[in-house]
């Protein structure tokens, strides 16, 4: 029993982490784009793939998010 409450002690503290960081690359996302007025097809090529590998991060970091959500919903309905 106190082994369960280890893991699920972890699986929200992990669930923690991946939401820092997705918040995180989000605000570089926005700084980045906040400095070409919004408009990516205003950034350089190197801005631009700059954006596009954060775009990418974030979106792995948004799977990882909902997954962990799923797990800990699960876990809480006891099922």
């Amino acid at each position: 029993m106190a082994e369960e409450g280890s893991d699920l002690r972890q699986q929200v503290e992990d669930y923690r982490r991946i939401v820092l960081q997705y918040e995180a690359i989000d605000e570089e996302i926005d700084a980045l784009l906040a400095s070409h007025g919004g408009d990516a097809e205003a950034m350089s090529m190197a801005e631009l793939e700059r954006y596009r590998g954060l775009a990418r991060q974030r979106d792995d970091l948004f799977n990882e998010i909902r997954m962990l959500e799923q797990t800990l919903l699960h876990d809480e309905s006891g099922e």
